[in-house]
């Protein structure tokens, strides 16, 4: 799974960023053919709403997040 990451022209003021679990089977079918065998990803959000990114496993979007100067918090 392979998607491209924008962390660019978030401002230094707000470095938090949201990580929550999505189903597969939620997302459009271009993804869902990426996922392959996966049942669950993790979209990583920004304050405002905007998808950042979209990854396989929690801890992945946790170092992401993380290696891009951003504070991560789970949503539920």
């Amino acid at each position: 799974m392979e998607t491209a990451y924008n962390f660019e022209g978030q401002t230094d003021e707000d470095r938090t960023v949201y990580v929550k679990a999505v189903d597969v089977a939620d997302l459009p079918l271009q993804v869902q053919e990426e996922a392959g065998e996966l049942k669950q990803l993790f979209a990583v959000h920004n304050a405002q709403g905007e998808q950042l990114a979209l990854v396989a496993g929690r801890a992945m979007a946790f170092d992401l997040a993380r290696q891009n100067d951003y504070a991560p918090v789970t949503l539920q």
